[in-house]
């Protein structure tokens, strides 16, 4: 059965536009675009670029929510401008910013190496000194699980630049660097896990976190990412890896 097109709606896009060539400060610019229900915010914004202003910048890569560049402030919230679904914005009005905490080049696009510097500095591989198997380095279905949410980040930056923490204080790693440092601290075949932890062990790490549970909100992978961060809190407090006890009230 054939679907109804989604209903045409017209919008007024507010972008936040800095180029340090011409630009002393950041201005806003507005645009009038029409736009079909299931378009993303992406094809909103590159209908701009395309039709209204081609000066516009911006970064994007595979437009489906997987390579995280097109991460940016959409309606004063961080997200991905190829998830969200024009049929889904509260208002006709769209306003467009670059994340938070990290400097700007152009428009949208931010510096991002201070970002993966952080993710660096916490060794974001697996460390495993100990002689090769002659297979694969076997694990079971549970020692996976216990790292599972934290392998799905795809380094967007929106739950870092979406911290009040990080607004303040750029030397703090950022909840990413932090859930990457998680998927290998708790996972079974990886011996770096206390080399970690002590450089987390810091004021600039997890205890910079002051658990706002933006991050959590932020992502678009829904990681949980306050819990992974307090997972790595009580590692470093009592030492222990294994996952803890969830006790039921009342059951």
């Amino acid at each position: 059965m054939a679907t109804s097109v989604e209903a045409t709606r017209k919008l007024t896009v507010k972008i936040k536009r800095y180029n340090p060539e011409i630009d002393d400060q950041p201005h806003w610019e507005q645009y009038q675009i029409e736009a079909e229900g299931h378009d993303r915010v992406l094809d909103v914004i590159q209908q701009v670029k395309w039709e209204k202003d081609e000066t516009l910048g911006l970064r994007r890569s595979c437009a489906h929510g997987v390579c995280g560049s097109d991460a940016m402030r959409i309606n004063g919230t961080n997200g991905l401008a190829c998830k969200i679904l024009v049929k889904n914005l509260r208002s006709d009005t769209l306003t467009l910013e670059p994340i938070l905490g990290l400097p700007v080049i152009k428009d949208l696009i931010v510096d991002m190496k201070p970002f993966f510097d952080h993710y660096k500095a916490v060794m974001p591989f697996l460390i495993n000194d100990e002689p090769a198997p002659t297979t694969e380095r076997l694990q079971s279905p549970e020692e996976r699980a216990r790292f599972d949410d934290s392998t799905k980040c795809i380094l967007c930056a929106c739950c870092t630049t979406a911290c009040p923490p990080f607004w303040g204080d750029q030397k703090y790693v950022g909840p990413a660097a932090i859930v990457n440092a998680h998927r290998f601290i708790f996972d079974s075949r990886d011996r770096g896990a206390a080399e970690r932890l002590e450089i987390l062990n810091d004021a600039e790490g997890v205890w910079r976190c002051r658990t706002v549970f933006n991050c959590t909100t932020a992502c678009p992978r829904d990681i949980p990412v306050t819990q992974t961060i307090s997972e790595v809190k009580r590692a470093l407090i009592t030492g222990d890896l294994e996952m803890p006890e969830v006790v039921t009230i009342g059951g």
